[in-house]
């Protein structure tokens, strides 16, 4: 199922994404539990029906079911994509888990050699936002590029497991564009702070279940920029496999449910091309995966009057 977390009227709500129909998980389960006096909820949020989706997601199938078989009775759990706005669907994950160069193409445009063992580094919970968000350069950088990416979402504690046992552990997947401001990122000899800067994580939008994704390692992935095609490639190409990713962090870090691994981007990025290409106020990226979607962000750039104000308030301290 398309898991996704939206406003309807102000509220928040968890639901289910049907083409472009929006299913109201949470107005569903309360005419469910007055048809049959049960006692299931659905909580407020993803992450914690991804803690406990070993339960939920049967329960979840369940209801769906139940609308299917009574949807000329039933009436408002369903909304139009026009009367709603997507959500991230995860907006403080304990980790945000990001792997560098890992498509060959991708190592080639940078001039680095591919890796041996996957490059990892890490994003933090500030840079997430969602669907049809602004991306905000920051006031310190001219050079903030895209980068479109698979993301897994675990869904059982992993640590110490074995690449075989990896897919067990996994609830889903989603999108991210891996935002990055290239001149903070390689002035400092490490990324974080360049991968990290407010609004450089926008996922979505939604989750899919991976029992809809026959083969996470057989999925198109694209981005364009205000239309035309900068990314294209397949995670047939990805070099180190999400098994083998898995498994490399768990030897070392314990996954937890709601936790998200960044698989990496493949070629076209702004700082491989000639000329470079940096983003730009009033952009617009598309990041399509197959078989989840499409996550779309616009570019916005902090106002010159933002910027001395930021400048004077670093004088004064």
């Amino acid at each position: 199922m398309n898991l996704s977390s939206f406003l309807y009227e102000s509220k928040k709500y968890i639901g289910v994404l049907q083409g472009d129909q929006m299913i109201n998980l949470t107005l569903l389960n309360d005419l469910y539990k007055k048809q049959h006096l049960v006692d299931s909820t659905i909580p407020a949020n993803l992450e914690q029906f991804i803690e406990n989706h070993e339960t939920l997601i049967p329960y979840a199938e369940k209801l769906l079911e139940y609308f299917d078989e009574n949807r000329l009775e039933i009436q408002g759990v369903t909304c139009s994509l026009s009367e709603v706005d997507i959500l991230a669907p995860l907006t403080k994950p304990e980790k945000i888990i990001c792997v560098g160069l890992n498509y060959l193409d991708h190592c080639k445009e940078t001039g680095m050699e591919p890796p041996a063992a996957p490059v990892i580094f890490s994003k933090y919970a500030n840079a997430i936002i969602g669907h049809k968000e602004d991306i905000e350069c920051p006031v310190n950088s001219n050079q903030v590029d895209f980068e479109a990416e698979l993301v897994v979402v675990i869904g059982k504690e992993a640590k110490r497991i074995s690449e075989e046992d990896a897919e067990g552990h996994v609830f889903g997947y989603t999108i991210m564009n891996d935002v990055s401001a290239r001149d903070i990122q390689f002035a400092d000899g490490q990324w974080v702070r360049g991968k990290s800067p407010d609004t450089f994580a926008p996922i979505g939008p939604v989750i899919v279940t991976k029992d809809q994704i026959e083969d996470p390692h057989q999925l198109d992935i694209s981005l364009t920029l205000n239309g035309e095609i900068m990314q294209q490639s397949n995670t047939k190409n990805l070099i180190h496999r999400i098994p083998a990713i898995i498994s490399y962090l768990s030897q070392s870090m314990t996954l937890k449910p709601g936790d998200i691994i960044a698989t990496g981007t493949p070629p076209g990025v702004g700082m491989g091309r000639d000329p470079k290409v940096w983003l730009n106020e009033g952009d617009e990226l598309s990041i399509t995966i197959e078989h989840i979607g499409t996550l779309t962000n616009f570019v916005k750039k902090t106002a010159a009057s933002e910027k001395n104000s930021s400048k004077e308030s670093l004088l004064s301290n």
